[in-house]
């Protein structure tokens, strides 16, 4: 029927039968006993979420910028850093 890793069958039934084993192919990738860590807080799943865009949005807003820019922006993070009263 198939021979290595992606060759379809030619006959139409056969096809048929290979479209639907490849989509409900049970997916192997995760270990037995392992279990998808799922927030089962909405707050906690978006948050998640925003950490992750943070870190790509950061380092393409740094590609953006111009040298400028990125020195008020330093320049503001510093003053807000340094000049905190205790």
């Amino acid at each position: 029927m198939t021979v290595g890793k992606g060759k379809r069958p030619r006959d139409p039934n056969q096809l048929a039968k290979w479209i639907v084993d490849q989509s409900t192919a049970e997916d192997t990738s995760q270990k037995p006993g392992e279990s998808i860590a799922v927030p089962t807080d909405l707050s906690a799943y978006m948050s998640a979420m925003g950490r992750k865009g943070g870190v790509v949005g950061g380092k393409r807003r740094l590609v953006t910028m111009t040298a400028a820019h990125r020195k008020r922006v330093a320049a503001k993070a510093a003053a807000a850093r340094w000049g905190k009263k205790k």
